[in-house]
């Protein structure tokens, strides 16, 4: 079982630590066998969600409501292994901010799993210029200080390490086990390829505006803002404006492409407003959690 593990792990380190345990809305009777465990162990909080709203949202709340100097993430279906926890904990004391496990042995299917991640990998490394070479593995150490500024949100948890680099986090990657699945269900395969371009769209669109979000679109607005007038002063200035039916059409062409350049202003002050206040509080997916006083 997870809990003895990591117990049995952490309990031979020289630190003090709790576990987090975060069910997002199982309904397996996962969280009442961990609320029993969490009542004898003082070390233990375990979080429900009201429903199923994803892994970036799970992670979301486990960091949010951590309260250590490290934070250490980790898939409770033991295809991680908790003997890896000291590695992590090594790098973070050597100096870098977020620790990325590979694995190099990793026991999924090929075409369904290995394939599109490794593909996935080399996009992400590409586009984000922060080459990791297993962004989906969940086994990952952050210094709290980083991981508690960076705002996670749809399915964002992958691409955390391109999102803590825009800090200049210090970021280090290393070999850990992993183990064929024995529980559950894999909820990721080929279909996921799509929803990680988008999401990959969506990182590179942060990275390139986050500074600025509504100088960078206006920027991308001005072309169309300035093709727009040119147009319908050159319809209004068009000799026969009332007679000829092609000044009515440049007027409507610049009137077009004005709106297009309106609408990407918007489009840059919502972003503005978006990345200012950031997205919903993990908290607010809450709906029980449980710890010793």
């Amino acid at each position: 079982m997870l809990y003895e593990q990591l117990v049995g792990v952490l309990d031979g380190l020289d630190l003090e630590y709790e576990i987090i345990f975060v069910d997002d809305g199982s309904s397996d009777g996962t969280f009442e066998v961990a609320a029993e465990i969490a009542r004898g162990d003082p070390r233990l909080r375990v979080i429900k969600f009201r429903r199923n709203f994803g892994q970036t949202p799970a992670m979301a709340a486990g960091i949010d409501y951590a309260r250590g100097l490290i934070v250490i993430t980790m898939d409770g279906d033991l295809q991680n292994d908790p003997r890896d926890i000291p590695l992590f904990i090594k790098e973070i004391e050597a100096g870098n901010d977020i620790v990325v496990g590979w694995r190099f042995n990793r026991k999924d299917k090929l075409i369904s799993r290995k394939i599109p991640s490794r593909i996935a990998n080399w996009l992400i490394g590409k586009v984000t210029g922060v080459p990791i070479k297993d962004n989906g593995c969940s086994l990952k150490a952050y210094r709290a200080s980083v991981i508690k500024n960076v705002n996670l949100y749809s399915e964002m948890h992958r691409f955390i390490p391109a999102m803590a680099n825009l800090s200049g986090a210090r970021i280090a990657e290393i070999k850990v086990r992993h183990h064929a699945r024995r529980f559950g269900e894999s909820k990721y395969g080929l279909s996921r390829v799509y929803k990680v371009l988008i999401d990959l769209a969506g990182i590179k669109t942060i990275r390139s505006a986050s500074a600025a979000p509504i100088l960078w679109f206006t920027t991308l607005a001005a072309p169309f803002l300035i093709l727009g007038l040119l147009l319908v002063f050159g319809a209004l200035a068009a000799p026969g404006f009332e007679e000829s039916h092609y000044s009515p059409v440049l007027a409507g062409s610049g009137l077009s492409f004005m709106t297009l350049g309106m609408f990407l202003v918007f489009n840059g002050a919502i972003a503005e407003l978006l990345f200012r206040t950031g997205d919903v509080s993990a908290r607010d997916l809450v709906t029980n959690t449980l710890r010793k006083q």
